[in-house]
């Protein structure tokens, strides 16, 4: 896989799944645009990546549930590079909660982060990724394919984000634009503790992945970066509208 010459965006590139997938495209000599909300480790990352060999990437900061921020990145990016290549919607956020004590203030939350933003950056990035025959890459979850107790907004997000990758390949197929989704499992990240557990939860939540996750541990993000990597390549020119478990098998699960 090369990545010569091609312009690739990532959403919350600061931290996690978006920072590996910064790193691995900066390895194939990707040109990255890296956005996200904490300016200070957004440039680490570009570091990093200059360290793997990719030119300077352009670091812009802004918040993705307002509109003009989301319209600014797009316009800046494409401004600086002239094209885009690759949309790795990367972005998200998680919190606990059912029925019962999930209000709407919480489900709006969960609903415009993990769903309206990737909404507006496709549809911002839609009419240069035609031009480039380029390709989308969203990060869902094993949780928008299986059914969890006690993170019901989350896992309707991310059923939602699925979806819309589906819809929005067959949209754009015929446009040779590529549109597909990795849906992780538990990955060591800072996804949750970001979402209300303390460390010790934390730890105890790692452990159970024995349990959880047919190969027993949980995933790391360069294993989710990979994916996505692959997805946005050549490599899978023939892929469109798919949602790929990353998830050591937990999908696959059921309870015994």
């Amino acid at each position: 896989m090369n990545f010569a010459g091609k312009v690739v965006l990532i959403t919350g590139a600061s931290s996690g799944i978006g920072a590996a997938a910064a790193k691995q495209f900066a390895k194939l000599g990707a040109s990255l645009a890296l956005t996200g909300r904490n300016l200070d480790n957004l440039n680490k990352v570009s570091s990093e990546c200059e360290s793997a060999g990719a030119p300077k990437p352009y670091v812009v900061t802004g918040e993705l549930t307002k509109e003009t921020d989301v319209k600014n990145i797009m316009d800046s990016i494409i401004k600086h590079y002239g094209k885009l290549d690759v949309l790795v919607n990367n972005a998200g956020v998680l919190e606990t909660g059912s029925i019962e004590n999930t209000n709407l203030e919480q489900y709006d939350r969960m609903m415009n982060v993990n769903v309206r933003c990737i909404y507006q950056m496709t549809h911002l990035a839609v009419p240069h990724l035609i031009k480039t025959q380029g390709s989308v890459v969203n990060v869902s979850s094993v949780n928008g394919i299986r059914a969890f107790p006690g993170v019901l907004a989350y896992c309707m997000s991310k059923a939602a984000v699925d979806q819309f990758t589906r819809c929005v390949a067959l949209e754009l197929a015929t446009k040779n634009v590529r549109v597909n989704s990795v849906n992780p499992g538990v990955t060591v990240t800072n996804l949750h503790t970001r979402g209300g557990m303390n460390e010790e939860q934390y730890k105890a939540f790692l452990q159970r992945t024995k349990e959880t996750h047919a190969m027993g541990r949980p995933g790391q993000a360069d294993e989710v970066a990979n994916t996505i990597v692959f997805l946005a390549s050549s490599d899978s020119s023939f892929i469109t509208g798919a949602s790929i478990p990353v998830d050591g098998g937990r999908h696959a699960m059921c309870p015994r």
